[in-house]
């Protein structure tokens, strides 16, 4: 157990509830990582038909037969070999892929290359498991990605995964094609395996979503991850997917799983099932993505007015990471201490970029998902605050 992580962001959440029942100030939430949406409607009252037709007993633990299909059909649209639904095994939320296939994959000591600043629990179960991280640093004067000659030289002869994902969080940086083949060149060169957190994909703002597997020869070698909580709104489902095209790794997956969960909430599939096939998803989509894109605008617009403070617009998701450097070197502080400051003296919630790993130290993280009335409110707060002591 001391080998495992946990996800940071949680735990500043909890600190701040604490300091809110404690001041008796509501607090400006910037950071949560979350869908500022509910979930379609027909997608609830599809979860509440499932309930009403009976459909509250186990299923197979891959999924259920119409789901697996479906998922197949959607992630075939950006393959380079068209999915099945026996390469897709269903289960709780994007966090099981992650456990299953590094499970599966790493023995002690195996390498595993992954992006930094990123999602902590990558780090958190390769560790936990007896890996090693290699971290591959994602420099903001890129767009917050690496080059394939960087990725190059972290490859040993115990690497044995690459993770990446794209659009990225914490950074909101996309893996441009040209980079993604280069990627999938040096995987093939080395006979790597790939997991593709491909959980944003729908969530590109500028240029386009490619996925590793759309190169030939990937979807051998590669696990996608993805699901219904970013793209549906849908967190509170629990629902998402590994998808692979290797029989044995999938095999492995579905194997986990059953020892995990047995299978998925019942309901939880029927739901996901309307919302990844239905047409009355698609305008809710549509209108969630052009959302997010206006306050995408209107936050990066106000970051960049902030003494010390500087961003470059991120083209995916719904996060932004903004370069507090000069504030830290004049204050003599860390991102975490200027990001508590913020909470007690702005009353504002966001994320030190230290959150997401070693790399991410000259940054905080901001997300997107709010109103434009508190985006523009909290970042008000900020800036008097910083203006105050900088």
């Amino acid at each position: 157990m001391a080998h495992l992580g946990t996800e940071n962001a949680f735990s500043v959440i909890t600190k701040a509830k604490k300091f809110e029942k404690e001041s008796g100030i509501n607090l400006v939430y910037l950071q949560i990582g979350e869908p500022g949406f509910d979930a379609p409607e027909n997608v609830k009252a599809a979860t509440i038909k499932a309930v009403q037709d009976n459909q509250t007993h186990y299923t197979p633990t891959p999924g259920i037969p119409a789901l697996r299909e479906a998922v197949a059909q959607y992630h075939s649209k950006y393959s380079s070999t068209p999915y099945e639904a026996e390469d897709v095994v269903i289960v709780s939320g994007g966090k099981p892929v992650m456990f299953y296939m590094i499970n599966a994959l790493i023995d002690p000591n195996d390498e595993v290359i992954v992006p930094n600043p990123c999602y902590p629990i990558y780090e958190s179960v390769t560790e936990y498991l007896g890996g090693k991280v290699v971290p591959i640093q994602l420099k903001e004067e890129n767009g917050f990605n690496f080059t394939a000659e960087e990725l190059e030289t972290k490859i040993t002869d115990k690497t044995k995964l690459i993770i990446i994902n794209s659009p990225q969080n914490p950074t909101g940086g996309v893996i441009p094609k040209e980079l993604m083949g280069q990627i999938a060149e040096i995987a093939k060169k080395h006979d790597l395996w790939v997991l593709s957190d491909e959980i944003y994909d729908q969530m590109v703002h500028d240029g386009e979503h490619v996925s590793i597997t759309n190169f030939d020869g990937m979807p051998e070698r590669t696990v996608i991850l993805n699901g219904a909580s970013k793209t549906y709104a849908m967190t509170g489902y629990r629902l998402g997917w590994g998808v692979t095209k290797n029989k044995q790794m999938a095999a492995y997956l579905e194997q986990l799983a059953c020892n995990d969960t047995s299978c998925v909430n019942t309901m939880a599939q029927y739901a996901a099932l309307e919302a990844v096939t239905s047409p009355d998803t698609k305008p809710a989509v549509q209108y969630m993505l052009s959302e997010y894109k206006k306050r995408r605008d209107l936050m990066v617009d106000l970051v960049n007015e902030i003494p010390g403070m500087t961003c470059h617009s991120p083209k995916g998701a719904f996060y932004l990471m903004a370069n507090v450097r000069q504030i830290l070197d004049k204050l003599g502080i860390t991102a975490a201490e200027l990001c508590d400051r913020i909470m007690r003296e702005a009353h504002v919630l966001i994320l030190p970029g230290t959150v997401f790993g070693q790399y991410g130290d000259d940054f905080v993280r901001f997300s997107y998902v709010s109103t434009e009335e508190n985006i523009r409110k909290g970042l008000d707060k900020i800036k008097t605050f910083i203006e105050s002591v900088y």
